[in-house]
């Protein structure tokens, strides 16, 4: 399958269009076209240009307004809880996050509920805030059900990403991001459009037998029929409940402390069927690194815990052992240079936005 590099600046100047054009305002379009650059430059296809039709489609289907207007319903000096009012889940996370570590940097902790928000893209971005002002950020969300729980096969916790970032003195901050599930919707989707299968393992079916055809798989996650795998996978024996219940804690955060939706209420459609906002939650917290010790300190301790990970002895015929946020460095550096990889399948979707649209200018491109 050929493959196309767009350069990264004709990448963002695009996607910013596609949102002004779709009402999102010039600043809210900022945001959220920075978080999905951040997404491709470091290297997580799933999240980042080929996102775009999934906003588009949620802002076309009215499930998705395009002003993000952010009501604080209730604050102390070290929390507050917010309504997003199903904005762009990007502006609500960005300023969230913005406002706890404001909190944080005055009280030392700063910690954001919320609630009726949609999907923010990449979790690791907004925990890079923190790390990379000084601070410790945690950042996690809730999503439309997918996971089924041990022993089941009903899909009920969303993939519910945890995100954790500290500030080293290496080149790059450690930036854990992931799914709480053994991969997300995402990865279904890239592998979907470069017609791949996925592995086994993943999803199981309403009977916990494994799938793997993407297509299939879209499908069925739509329709409730497909369920992915806790970490750990099937079971009990290689720890699936613990993934089941690192899930079931984002669920209680994104939910309990907004006062928000949770479980089958995030499916997007109402009793009656008819298709409605996803109503999701987030929760952020930022630690001033200063108020506990010097920021110095913290950086080096920080720095040598991952120095002495990466030189532990290697398994047989590995050349390399990384760290969280390390592969995202050097993704970065990369795909600055060589552009943007976009597939056929993808490139199609960017064509289509542009007519739709009547978006001029990238003709050269795509």
């Amino acid at each position: 399958m050929d493959i196309h590099y767009i350069p990264v600046d004709v990448i963002a100047s695009f996607m910013r269009q596609v949102f002004e054009a779709l009402g999102v305002p010039p600043e809210d379009a900022r945001i959220v076209t920075d978080v999905l650059v951040a997404a491709d430059l470091w290297g997580i296809e799933s999240h980042g240009v080929g996102r775009l039709k999934y906003y588009y489609d949620r802002i076309r289907a009215g499930v998705q307004s395009t002003r993000t207007h952010m009501e604080t319903v209730r604050e102390t000096e070290t929390t507050a809880v917010v309504d997003g009012h199903h904005g762009m889940g990007h502006v609500v996370a960005y300023r969230s996050m913005r406002m706890a570590m404001e909190k944080a940097r005055r009280y030392g902790l700063g910690a954001v509920a919320v609630r009726n928000s949609t999907h923010f893209g990449i979790a690791g971005y907004y925990a890079r805030m923190a790390a990379d002002e000084g601070m410790m950020g945690f950042v996690v969300t809730n999503a439309r059900p997918a996971i089924a729980p041990t022993f089941s096969t009903e899909p009920m916790l969303g993939t519910n990403p945890i995100a954790f970032a500290a500030p080293s003195d290496m080149p790059f901050p450690f930036c854990f991001d992931a799914a709480t599930s053994i991969t997300q919707r995402g990865k279904i989707e890239v592998a979907a459009r470069a017609e791949q299968p996925v592995p086994e393992g993943w999803l199981i079916d309403p009977e916990g037998r494994p799938i793997t055809d993407p297509i299939r798989i879209l499908q069925d996650l739509d329709r409730g029929t497909a369920a992915f795998l806790p970490l750990g996978g099937a079971g009990e024996e290689l720890g699936g409940h613990k993934g089941y219940g690192l899930a079931t804690m984002v669920e209680i955060l994104s939910a309990a402390l907004s006062g928000g939706a949770f479980l089958k209420d995030l499916l997007g459609y109402a009793p009656d069927g008819a298709r409605r906002p996803y109503m999701l939650g987030h929760f952020f917290l930022a630690i001033d690194i200063e108020h506990f010790v010097p920021l110095d300190m913290a950086r080096r301790i920080t720095g040598q815990i991952m120095r002495d990970l990466r030189n532990a002895r290697k398994e047989p015929g590995r050349e390399r052992i990384y760290v969280a946020g390390e592969k995202e460095y050097e993704a970065e550096e990369r795909i600055r240079a060589q552009g943007v990889p976009v597939n056929p399948n993808l490139m199609r979707e960017l064509q289509m936005m542009r007519d739709e649209l009547g978006i001029t200018g990238y003709e050269a491109h795509f």
